[in-house]
């Protein structure tokens, strides 16, 4: 890739990865540079990582990618949803950790305000959860009296990563979140798109110490480092901006840290009883795009012990065990905090390889399940995988046996990279990236499904 022909930078600040890429004309990504982001520390449903030695190696994994990038300067961030930190306005220096999105801490916020619930759902389109930025504010707040006064104040500063990066990026001269994730804070009225006074009296978090909302395209942000931001987004809406079109007959399976099943809402349509409803991105003229979610929590945490590249298609329906494969609950359309990894019958007699081909269905199996759910309401014709665990060719082939459409597997390795890169260059209406189609054969595998269905219907209730 020469310098001339370079469109955009993108930056990822993901959960697990920090990586960065350069988009040319042709709306190809390459020249991608990643590392380890810092080490997540779980301990009691909380899950933490060092705030500063994450931003360094972003700055460091960004610099990198500028150095290839000649004199291209326009820039597209996306990141991790809801994980945020408090930090210090005169030094910049944290004072929390960077608390993960997965982190449990706001299940006592939730308890609360489990009355206000509808009232939540309906201004925000989230359910009542610990996943969230405000029910984990609002927790942190009650930890630590003094600092309230001293965010009001304005000594102190609040925000997620990107708000945290671009406060970093400008010397603090822009406080700011784009729409997206301001959607994800349970904050966010999602039909007016400004912060909700009634959602802040809720949780007791006051509008003024929040950022600024701003469109997540065309933002024109000049940084210190002489690159300008052009789109700031959440990473997994950059997932959905690169992968599929605006036609509610395709469906983005984003399987990565966890597991993100989208799918674009026209104006006619609203989102499926117990899913998310998802503002997607901002466009430069303001206008909101949206989309409805299912999610599978930290499917990669679940998995991890396990060899499930070794895993094959033959492997599964192995033994008549049903399980979930969600370690810190379970996600949308049923937010079960209360049920994480869970095995109809014991599972210590198994080879390791046995256990993962369970997990690996667990996954296949919600996903099919979500997809039906979304089909029922609206036809699909075509699903397409993306992220690091759709590389799993075993997981490709049982998602396309257990659904009765198209499955293609995305061609793009780095889809929330070019999603983000493609709407700061003002070309979110791209010409989709091509896919492989999925085939396989394991009609076992289906008529296990149907069976698995029937005992999670159990377990739920």
């Amino acid at each position: 890739m020469t310098h001339s022909k370079i469109y955009a930078i993108a930056l990822d600040l993901g959960t697990t990865t920090i990586k960065a890429g350069l988009l040319d004309r042709d709306g190809e990504l390459g020249n991608i540079i990643a590392r380890p982001a810092p080490e997540i520390i779980a301990k009691g449903g909380r899950y933490e990582s060092d705030a500063l030695v994450y931003s360094v190696t972003a700055e460091q994994v960004l610099n990198a990618c500028i150095a290839l990038a000649g004199d291209c300067t326009t820039l597209g961030l996306c990141s991790q949803r809801s994980s945020f930190l408090i930090w210090e306005q005169d030094t910049g220096l944290p004072i929390t950790p960077l608390i993960s999105w997965q982190d449990n801490r706001g299940a006592s916020s939730c308890e609360v305000l489990r009355t206000h619930e509808q009232t939540i759902r309906n201004l925000t389109g989230l359910p009542l959860t610990p996943y969230y930025f405000a029910p984990k504010l609002r927790a942190v707040l009650q930890d630590n009296p003094g600092w309230l006064a001293r965010l009001e104040r304005g000594e102190l500063r609040a925000g997620t990563l990107d708000t945290f990066m671009v406060w970093r990026w400008t010397a603090g001269k822009y406080f700011i979140t784009d729409a997206s994730m301001a959607a994800r804070t349970q904050l966010m009225d999602i039909r007016q798109q400004h912060w909700s006074p009634q959602l802040c009296a809720l949780f007791g978090i006051p509008p003024s110490i929040l950022p600024e909302i701003k469109s997540s395209a065309g933002l024109n942000l000049q940084l210190n480092s002489g690159l300008i931001l052009q789109a700031s987004v959440g990473d997994q809406s950059a997932a959905l901006i690169a992968s599929v079109s605006e036609n509610q007959t395709e469906v983005l399976v984003n399987l990565g840290t966890g597991c993100f099943v989208v799918r674009y809402l026209s104006d006619a349509m609203s989102a499926t009883d117990g899913y998310l409803h998802t503002l997607v991105y901002q466009d430069r003229e303001q206008h909101a795009h949206l989309a409805t979610e299912g999610t599978l929590n930290s499917i990669a945490a679940a998995l991890a012990p396990y060899p499930v590249g070794d895993c094959r298609i033959e492997d599964f329906v192995q033994e008549d065990i049903f399980c979930v494969a969600e370690p810190s609950g379970l996600g949308a359309p049923y937010f079960r905090g209360d049920i994480g990894i869970r095995f109809s019958r014991p599972v210590e007699h198994l080879s390791q390889r046995r256990i993962a081909a369970l997990l690996l269905e667990a996954v296949i199996f919600r996903v099919a399940r979500i997809l039906e759910d979304f089909h029922r309401e609206c036809a699909i014709e075509r699903v397409y995988l993306s992220g690091g665990l759709s590389e799993l060719v075993c997981l490709q082939q049982g998602i396309a046996l257990c659904v009765p459409f198209e499955v293609y597997h995305m061609a793009q390795s780095e889809s929330s990279l070019q999603g983000a890169a493609l709407l700061a260059a003002g070309k979110s209406n791209h010409k989709k990236s091509t896919g492989i189609l999925v085939s396989g054969n394991a009609p076992a595998l289906q008529q296990k499904y149907q069976r698995w269905k029937a005992w999670l219907d159990g377990l739920l209730a």
